[in-house]
């Protein structure tokens, strides 16, 4: 038998040697070994690319007189004379503010989330490249390495577009920019130009759009919430993603404390900090159709320019003027509209049968129909005779009884007319009376104006254009040209001051009639408003109850062309009002800017003074460009005799105190006031001029298409109404002020006179002749034209 064959032996364990950890090596430093090498490699590689864009590139780079002469492109701001901003127009809103005055815990909001090695490194921060690089290598996310530097360069000179080439230039840019700049410079560039949402760039624009304050109030929390706008500003705009803002704005605040820029216990009062974004428009709108006035002088004046280079321009206006004047000129819009028919809902729209999806719709349809000041747009959700269920844009429920329902009963009846039914999905406007309660309304038709001057320098203290800038931006105070009806009497009754008339001059209220053959055309018989006949009175009497019958005689004794002169004293024009009879009326063109500018003359005692609206007109920096010098009365400027101009007063004061204006100086319970209500043909404009020492004001309401305002609406009831609850703001605090009697006027018992035309020598009375004559400047009849060439319409002209 053969032997067995013996096993090998088993191995015997390995002793420790030098490659027992090889997997160590393997998974941790052989990896670490290719970062470095790729790192080395990479720098290597960018310090040949920078080399090669410093020989080739650099050369080429544009030049930084741009940054240089930093000139950011700001809005046209318009003020009021107190300061409050009325108007802004250009695409960025932007204010400037010099680094040194840029609060510190601002600046260092923006370091800690931008740059946070800002001011120690040389535009390219080299560390913040690579954490980015290996940040992005480890977590599979782009995490940006831009300094402030380079995003100036980007900002202002760069695509956004994320290209290799594009960030050579930004970082050959940034290089070129830090070594012409001052860190100081460059940061202050940075926060100038930002753009930071809702159209507002640099953080002072920010911080009035947000927070309603100047940045120099702003706080740890406030400057921290701002500070994350330039990454995304539509994304962490806390205006429309309050939750994704305070998100980024949590955040940042970590990050102050980290850099030491803020302690523990400013983090913790900053975190829990509630913040109260601004709820009132930034732009006060009473103030709307004196600031568009005031862009249309700018633009006149600067071109396209006027709404980039930062112009602030000051009016003449008064706040407290506007605004009392705004609200005057709607409530007297509105109390008229109220006595006018129910006309309908603004429109209809289909509400879904999903209660949770109503409130959408209605928001949307809303849109289209925005709100007037305290007049709001509502959807009707449900109709009974006496309650109504509305909606409003902002999500609130309206519940309106029957004390909001007045004069609605027709409307809210099933056998209303289809337009007229108010109905679930009608569109109605709304407002809350002085009891808090809801009321179904409708915002007016009729239109208006109002303007207040100072009657010694010609300033513009107030400009109401119309019942909502919004709505109408057709300013009726500077561009509707209306007949200004017996308003215009006035200046008729100054030329006849001239030509021997005095206040006690008796002319005859009775009827006139031209037949064809002295109007070469249709007959004409004028009347009174009334339709009545007073026979012969004063002057004074006359001018008080407006007799349509004795201004007719009294341009017929003076000339038409005489008149039509005179008239151009007050800034009138000569061929808006022809020379024919009908000027007595009123029957020519005016806006109500001239009619204040033309009573300012019988104010001022005689001058004539140009309106003015801009005082003066600075730049970006605050350096005057243009300076508006206040008028000096003196007598170059005389339009009229102070003698005419006192009569005149004295005269317009009997208007406010017995005439058709009686109800002024009873309710204003002041006797130092003078004016002239006007009403033309068919009631379709109203009229009210009025004026103290001080204040020229001047009322219009109409139609923008003329129509009827209605049988009983006069100037007295309509736009009196409206100048007296201005003037109780106008003229608070205002002490009585009477015109002094000039030399050459003379009282005989309680009457003034020129002292050359008394009693025994003026016009003491138009005789019975002189009432019936033919008017003078009549054309021949055989020249045969029609009455419209001759009295210029056929105007049956009311007080």
């Amino acid at each position: 038998m053969s032997a067995p064959t013996p096993r090998p032996a088993s191995p015997s364990p390995r002793a420790p040697g030098p490659h027992s950890n090889s997997w160590w090596i393997q998974w941790l430093l052989r990896p670490l070994a290719w970062l470095v090498g790729l790192a080395v490699a990479g720098g290597l590689a960018a310090t040949m690319l920078i080399c090669m864009g410093l020989a080739v590139i650099y050369p080429n780079l544009p030049s930084l007189n741009g940054l240089m002469d930093y000139r950011p492109k700001m809005p046209l701001r318009v003020y009021s004379a107190d300061n409050t901003l009325i108007g802004e127009f250009g695409e960025e809103k932007r204010t400037f503010q010099p680094i040194a005055q840029m609060p510190k815990v601002m600046k260092e909001a923006v370091l800690a989330i931008e740059d946070a090695r800002f001011y120690r490194h040389g535009g390219v921060d080299y560390i913040g490249v690579l954490r980015a690089g290996l940040a992005n290598f480890g977590e599979a996310r782009s995490q940006g390495a831009s300094t402030i530097t380079m995003q100036v360069a980007r900002n202002f000179y760069l695509s956004t577009e994320k290209t290799f080439s594009r960030k050579i230039y930004e970082i050959l840019l940034a290089l070129k920019i830090e070594g012409m700049l001052s860190k100081d410079q460059i940061l202050e560039l940075y926060m100038n130009q930002i753009y930071l949402g809702q159209r507002a760039y640099g953080f002072a624009a920010a911080c009035e759009t947000y927070f309603g304050k100047p940045l120099k109030d702003i706080t740890v929390a406030e400057a921290a919430m701002l500070a994350g706008l330039p990454k995304a500003p539509s994304a962490y705009n806390p205006l429309r993603n309050l939750k994704r803002a305070t998100i980024r704005q949590q955040y940042i605040l970590d990050r102050m404390l980290d850099n030491g820029f803020i302690t523990a216990e400013q983090h913790a009062k900053a975190k829990s900090e509630t913040l109260v974004y601004r709820s009132k428009a930034p732009v006060s709108r009473e103030g709307e159709y004196v600031a568009e006035a005031a862009r249309a002088l700018m633009y006149e004046q600067y071109g396209a320019e006027a709404y980039s280079r930062g112009l602030n321009v000051y009016t003449t206006v008064k706040m407290s003027d506007q605004v009392a004047a705004t609200r005057a000129l709607r409530k007297g819009l509105l109390d008229f509209d109220r006595r006018q028919a129910w006309r309908g809902p603004e429109a209809y729209i289909d509400l879904p049968a999903d209660p949770k999806q109503v409130d959408v719709r209605v928001a949307e349809a809303l849109e289209e129909h925005p709100d007037s000041d305290n007049i709001k747009s509502a959807v009707v959700l449900s109709a009974e005779p006496r309650r109504v269920v509305a909606l409003l844009q902002s999500g609130e429920s309206i519940d309106i009884r029957t004390e909001g329902l007045k004069g609605l009963a027709a409307a809210l009846s099933d056998k209303a007319p289809p337009k007229q039914q108010i109905r679930r999905g009608a569109v109605v406007r709304v407002y809350q009376n002085s009891n808090n309660q809801w009321q179904i309304t409708q915002l007016p038709e009729v239109e208006g104006a109002l303007v207040a001057i100072d009657p010694r320098s010609g300033e513009v203290r107030a400009m109401a254009g119309g019942f909502d800038f919004e709505r109408n931006k057709f300013n009726h105070v500077t561009q509707a040209w209306r007949q200004p009806g017996s308003s215009f009497k006035p200046f008729i009754y100054s030329a006849a001051l001239e030509k021997g008339f005095t206040p006690a001059t008796t002319v005859n209220d009775a009827p006139l009639f031209f037949d064809a053959g002295t109007t070469g055309g249709q007959p004409w018989e004028p009347k009174n408003y009334d339709g009545k006949f007073e026979g012969p009175m004063p002057l004074r009497r006359a001018l008080a109850k407006s007799k349509n019958m004795v201004s007719i005689r009294i341009l017929k004794s003076v000339g038409p062309r005489y008149a039509q002169d005179w008239i151009t004293r007050f800034g009138f024009e000569a061929d808006k009002h022809p020379a024919y009879l009908t000027m007595a009326l009123g029957a020519g063109s005016v806006t109500p800017l001239q009619m204040a500018d033309a009573y300012a003359v019988f104010a001022n005692g005689g001058y004539r003074v140009n309106p003015t609206l801009v005082t003066r007109v600075t730049d970006s920096r605050n350096a005057v460009l243009a300076q508006h010098r206040p008028a000096v009365l003196d007598e170059s400027m005389r339009a009229i005799d102070a003698r005419n101009a006192f009569l005149m007063s004295s005269l317009l004061q009997e208007v406010t105190r017995s005439g058709t204006a009686a109800r002024a100086q009873a309710s204003l319970g002041r006797p130092d006031l003078y004016g002239k209500t006007g009403t033309t043909n068919d009631s379709m404009d109203a009229w009210f001029a009025g004026y103290t020492a001080r204040v020229v004001a001047v009322v219009w309401i109409g139609h923008d298409q003329p129509r009827k305002l209605g049988d009983k609406e006069t100037g007295g009831g309509l736009a009196l109404p409206v100048w007296i609850d201005f003037m109780r703001t106008a003229l608070r605090g205002m002490p009585v002020e009477e015109p002094t009697p000039p030399e050459g006027v003379i009282n005989i018992g309680g009457e003034w006179f020129y002292e050359e035309y008394t009693a025994g020598t003026g016009v003491r009375e138009l005789t019975p002749d002189e009432n019936d004559a033919a008017a003078p400047d009549a054309p021949n009849a055989d020249e045969k034209r029609s009455i419209l060439d001759l009295f210029g319409g056929k105007p049956e002209v009311q007080p």
